[in-house]
């Protein structure tokens, strides 16, 4: 898990899709790739995610996981499908506690004081803050990060590019999530050229700025 959680840490951006349709897994896995990613999450919240995670966790140049994680359940789906890693909107013991099971990495979503001190006593340091535009944006992961110096965020919902400098320069923030990349606009155009141009800008952004 640990190792999971460094190799998130180097991608620093996380691509978070929505995955429509099957077909488009392998060309955006592609671009990401070309791109200079090396990491998607694909969110649960289709009929074909599973299939894409099954897809795309068979290459060898992306760190796979599954967003949008609501149960124990879906847990143990999503890491049958080959996710290395698993992302949550808020926080469930039971999920927590399926993917200890199963060890495998996951990020609960917090969005309190009460919610970070839940995934201490959990024994998680990084956490996904989520929706960290509706939390007061990198003002809000400052003030969230300075009664907990232990823990890591990853900053997700609302996030673009042009504050992707800002969320990184902190040093409480691992890694961003983000759909701008991967927008489901791009995908159902088949712009995957696209998709690749905003990946490398991405990667060019997160290289550009240290904590």
């Amino acid at each position: 898990m640990t190792i999971t959680v460094s190799a998130l840490g180097a991608c620093r951006v996380v691509p978070v899709v929505v995955m429509d349709s099957l077909e488009a897994a392998w060309p955006l896995a592609d671009a990401l790739a070309a791109g200079g990613l090396g990491c998607v999450e694909v969110t649960l919240r289709t009929s074909v995610a599973l299939d894409a995670l099954r897809a795309l966790s068979g290459r060898n140049d992306l760190l796979v996981g599954a967003g949008s994680v609501r149960s124990a359940q879906q847990a143990e789906e999503a890491v049958g499908a080959g996710a290395r890693f698993i992302v949550s909107p808020g926080f469930s013991d039971a999920v927590v506690e399926r993917c200890r099971e199963l060890d495998v990495a996951v990020l609960p979503g917090v969005a309190t004081p009460t919610e970070i001190m839940r995934a201490l006593d959990a024994g998680l340091e990084v956490v996904k803050l989520f929706p960290a535009v509706l939390l007061g944006g990198a003002g809000g992961v400052r003030a969230l990060a300075a009664p907990f110096p232990s823990v890591r965020f990853v900053p997700t919902g609302g996030v673009g590019r042009a504050d992707l400098a800002e969320y990184l320069s902190l040093p409480a923030v691992l890694a961003v999530g983000g759909s701008w990349m991967v927008a489901p606009d791009l995908l159902r155009a088949g712009r995957f050229d696209e998709v690749q141009r905003l990946a490398r800008e991405a990667v060019t952004l997160a290289t550009a700025v240290r904590p």
